[in-house]
Order: C-alpha cells, then sequence, then structure tokens
C-alpha cells in the first residue's frame, strides 16, 4: 500500500490530460472524464499498479480493465462513437484480438514488462484498438454488434482456458515475485487464466444480451 507511482513524467501527463480536458470541458462529456481520470490514476498511480509488477493476475485483472472499462470511459468522455472509422466490424474484432493476445504472448510480455517504453506501447494499443472495437460496436446493427461482442468473448475465454489449463508456468517476470503472496507462479498463472475465462467474458456477454434486449424491446408494438 505505501508503492504509489509518483514518476514525473506519469504526473506531467495527467496534469495535461486534466488541462486540456478543463479546457475542452464544453466538448466532453463531464461524468465520464472524471471517471476516466480517476480510473487511470487507480491503474497508473495507487498501489495497484505495482501489485500488477508482481501478480500476473492482478496484471490480467489491469488489461481487461483497460480494454472493457477504460476504452469505453474514454469513447464516452471524448464522443467517440459518433466518428466513422475506417475498416469494418470484423477487422476491428480480429485487430483488437490479435492485439490481446499478442501482448499476452509470453515473450512479448516479457519484454513489456522489462521496458517502460515497451510497456506504454502495450498499454496504448489496447486501448486504442479496444477503443476503436468498440466505436465500430456501437455504430453496428444490434445483430452484428452482438456477434461481435461474442466473437470477442470467445477470444477472452480461449486464452483464459490456455492459461488455466497450461503445464507450466509461461510468464517469467513473475516467477520470482508470487510467494510473497502465498502462491506458485503455476498458481498466479491459472487464477489470471480464470480471471479471463469467467469474470472477463461475461462482461461481453451482457453487453451483447443487452444490445439484444433492447433492440427486440424497441421492435415491440406500443
Amino acid at each position: 500500500m505505501t508503492h504509489w507511482n509518483f514518476a514525473p513524467e506519469l504526473i506531467a501527463c495527467l496534469l495535461v490530460v486534466t488541462g486540456v480536458a478543463h479546457w475542452k470541458r464544453v466538448n466532453l462529456r463531464a461524468k465520464p472524464t472524471y471517471a476516466l481520470l480517476a480510473l487511470f490514476c487507480f491503474l497508473y498511480i495507487s498501489p495497484f499498479c505495482a501489485f500488477g509488477s508482481a501478480l500476473f493476475t492482478v496484471r490480467i485483472v489491469h488489461d481487461v480493465i483497460l480494454a472493457a472499462v477504460f476504452a469505453p470511459l474514454l469513447i464516452a468522455s471524448f464522443r467517440l462513437e459518433d466518428k466513422s472509422l475506417p475498416g469494418t466490424l470484423t477487422i476491428w474484432t480480429a485487430v483488437h484480438a490479435i492485439t490481446f493476445w499478442g501482448w499476452h504472448a509470453p515473450a512479448l510480455y516479457g519484454f513489456a514488462m522489462s521496458s517502460d517504453a515497451v510497456f506504454w506501447l502495450m498499454q496504448i494499443t489496447i486501448v486504442a484498438t479496444a477503443a476503436a472495437w468498440w466505436v465500430k460496436v456501437i455504430r453496428s446493427p444490434a445483430p452484428a454488434a452482438a456477434t461481435g461482442l461474442l466473437a470477442t468473448m470467445v477470444t477472452m475465454g480461449a486464452l483464459g482456458a490456455l492459461l488455466t489449463f497450461a503445464n507450466r508456468a509461461y510468464y517469467a517476470p513473475h516467477w520470482l515475485t508470487t510467494r510473497l503472496w502465498g502462491l506458485s507462479p503455476m498458481e498466479d498463472q491459472q487464477i489470471a487464466g480464470i480471471v479471463m475465462w469467467a469474470p472477463a467474458s461475461l462482461v461481453y456477454l451482457i453487453a451483447a444480451l443487452t444490445i439484444l434486449y433492447r433492440s427486440l424491446d424497441s421492435r415491440a408494438p406500443a
């Protein structure tokens, strides 16, 4: 709880973003913007950030929050749902899935955990591809949007299952950091897999069902 991240460049970035948000407040939605800034502080400044360096499970929770919560808040704050992006929902579903899977390949993940520049590239690309994908989901007809959400649920679940049933611990950055928390590296990886397999996938399932329910309700006779 004492490991707060007050890196000067991080604080400077937060202050700049806060200043821009205040300056552009007429064009922004206030509540999502405040929530976005609070979530940024939680993910990168609070002890949760250091916790993610210790446990792979926490890092997975962190990355799922980026894709499933941070990116939608970014869209809501800057009204990005009104923007027209090139490419189809299918393409962006694939791009986001490949990006998320790629950064959690053991070699690339280890590279990101050993380099600040690569780590931030990881964070930016996960958020950017997730935001573009969510924009496409929002702008698509209900059946297509639900299909995209279910496809992402399947890719998340597949990665979670792979991590859960792996025969060894893949993530070297956490081989020496889990014991203090009463977990072996393998147990840490399995819990991370279960998080992706169940709760993370459930987010996309609920979103898909909500969209379908609303579309059916809107078609019901008055």
